[in-house]
């Protein structure tokens, strides 16, 4: 299962529209909120979580192994650990991986 995070509001990825995306973080961020999405990965073998700048980060994380590595490789690639991404570089983070 693949759900997305955005402050606090879930979503599971089968139940998510491109649109809702772009209207959650243009508004926040029109707002002057911070915009923390969270996309959490339970898909054997892969048990992750992946968050924004703007998130809170727990300490004491175990090292990622190889296919864990390779999804964030790909969040870093679709410049998610960058305060200005875009919903369009969550989308498409989305859809290659689901």
């Amino acid at each position: 299962m693949i759900t997305v995070r955005i402050n606090t509001i879930e979503k599971d990825l089968r139940d998510l529209r491109e649109s809702w995306i772009h209207e959650q973080l243009d508004r926040r961020r029109r707002d002057h909120e911070s915009v923390c999405v969270q996309v959490v990965i339970d898909k054997p073998p892969l048990n992750m979580v992946l968050s924004t700048p703007d998130c809170l980060h727990a300490a004491g994380r175990r090292p990622p192994n190889a296919l864990e590595q390779e999804i964030f490789d790909l969040w870093d690639k679709r410049k998610l650990n960058d305060p200005n991404f875009t919903g369009g570089n969550l989308i498409a983070f989305l859809k290659r991986i689901s």
